[in-house]
């Protein structure tokens, strides 16, 4: 068994990041190591700049992200936790996999459509190739399972359709590249705004009320939840239904992922609930005692940047052993450089 995922460092870490991704490395951290297997992590910055950014800021939400990833639970003494850019297999691994990626599978995606349609004055084509890139990234390291979001499906499909052209054409249908399962939470997998819960929780859209950040204060996550947008109905229903009650469903998904119990259990809970207001608050102080941890620990961290920085090169160096392997095989098989065989 080994788990792989990456996060991007753009942006502050938010409630649906926590759930849908952060959460889930901490769990298969703990999976892995019981399976006897590994754990490996990466914060993509190479990804964060295919669209604009600053330079400066980058290196800040690196660190930012390092910090939140240790502060959860991810622990290097037991996981592979690196940064993208630190290790350049994944570059030449991604240049070589555009050999077997489609260019209408790529034209198809998703974020590429969204992504591009905002940007005024470059559409660039790392965008594009952003899924390829991603490819690399976890085919590098011949992972089992990647631990995503539900909006990182399309993705992970893409990813699939390229290990599988890759071994079909290149290895003889060996699995040279293990073609990987995605690991989707069945509860919490796409969290939504809490003022747009008919929209993902996200940094680049909506606005600060509709989103709760991982290391906001426990008063603040209060308010949020309590001004979070539910429904008209008189009298109201505590009932999970997305269609017809997006609002409260988000909210007894975010009741039961805090919890770690079930959408009906949390229902059930609430059967002499006097309205919205006892789901909110219920959600609320769930919510806190599931961040609070998070954000004492993080400060502690974040400040110590020499520390985070020798974490993230220890992790490189061990991502490197391991993701050189593959590349040597891939350039091998794809006749790229020396023969090495024929050398020998």
């Amino acid at each position: 068994m080994r788990v792989f995922s990456g996060i991007q460092p753009t942006g502050r870490k938010h409630l649906g990041n926590y759930i849908g991704a952060i959460r889930q490395y901490v769990e298969s951290q703990e999976r892995a190591q019981a399976a006897g297997g590994d754990s490996i992590f990466c914060i993509v910055d190479l990804h964060a700049t295919t669209v604009p950014y600053d330079p400066a800021e980058l290196r800040e939400r690196v660190y930012d992200t390092a910090a939140i990833l240790l502060a959860a639970g991810l622990d290097p003494e037991r996981c592979i936790l690196f940064r993208q850019g630190d290790v350049v297999e994944h570059t030449e691994l991604m240049w070589l996999l555009t050999a077997v990626t489609a260019h209408g599978d790529l034209n198809r995606m998703t974020q590429f459509k969204d992504k591009s349609a905002q940007q005024r004055e470059l559409v660039s084509a790392g965008l594009f190739l952003y899924p390829v890139l991603m490819a690399a990234d976890v085919l590098a390291y011949k992972a089992t399972e990647v631990p995503v979001g539900e909006d990182q499906r399309q993705h992970l499909e893409l990813m699939r359709d390229v290990a599988q052209r890759f071994n079909a054409r290149f290895a003889g249908d060996r699995e040279v590249l293990v073609v990987p399962e995605a690991r989707i939470p069945e509860v919490g997998a796409r969290i939504m705004d809490l003022q747009e819960p008919t929209r993902k929780m996200s940094t680049t859209s909506g606005t600060d009320e509709g989103r709760v950040y991982v290391l906001d204060e426990a008063k603040v996550v209060e308010k949020k939840l309590k001004r979070a947008v539910t429904d008209s109905e008189d009298p109201p229903r505590i009932v999970h239904d997305r269609g017809a009650k997006p609002g409260v469903s988000n909210l007894l998904e975010l009741l039961a992922v805090a919890r770690g119990t079930s959408i009906d259990e949390v229902v059930a809970s609430l059967a002499d609930a006097r309205g919205y207001g006892d789901l909110k608050k219920a959600t609320a102080d769930a919510v806190v005692e599931l961040l609070t941890p998070v954000r004492e620990r993080y400060g502690a961290i974040r400040a110590d940047e020499d520390a985070l920085e020798d974490v993230l090169a220890a992790g490189a160096a061990k991502a490197r052993a391991i993701a050189a392997q593959t590349l040597a095989e891939v350039r091998a098989l794809m006749g790229v450089g020396p023969n090495v065989r024929a050398r020998a």
